[in-house]
């Protein structure tokens, strides 16, 4: 079996010398923790439960996730990461606050109800 070239979607080109544009990396650029601004909010999902929810976090995945572990820990709690927002089990709005502004996030407030 022969590699496939990957032309990022160029199906066929009748230019002898074409040659495709590398991509562009989607990872963002890390966000320094003081340059944040981030919400915490309490939502309410199927079965009467509550979620501590984070948005607003701009910067790399991989940021992301170490942030969300850490406060998961620190909550001793379940949840996940995706999209720049952090969703916590359960009612942590006071400690993730406190949490987030012990770890140099300055623009930290409680949003919503």
């Amino acid at each position: 079996m022969s590699k496939k070239n990957n032309f990022g979607g160029f199906v066929f080109s009748t230019d002898p010398n074409f040659r495709p544009e590398p991509e562009a990396d989607d990872d963002f650029e890390d966000v320094p923790a003081d340059k944040q601004v981030l919400r915490i909010w309490l939502e309410r999902v199927k079965g009467g439960k509550e979620a501590t929810v984070v948005k607003g976090f701009a910067g790399p995945a991989g940021s992301l996730d170490q942030l969300a572990k850490t406060l998961k820990n620190k909550c001793a709690a379940g949840g996940n990461a995706k999209d720049g927002v952090i969703i916590i089990q359960g009612d942590h709005r006071d400690k993730v606050l406190k949490l987030l502004l012990e770890m140099g996030y300055k623009n930290v407030k409680k949003a919503g109800g």
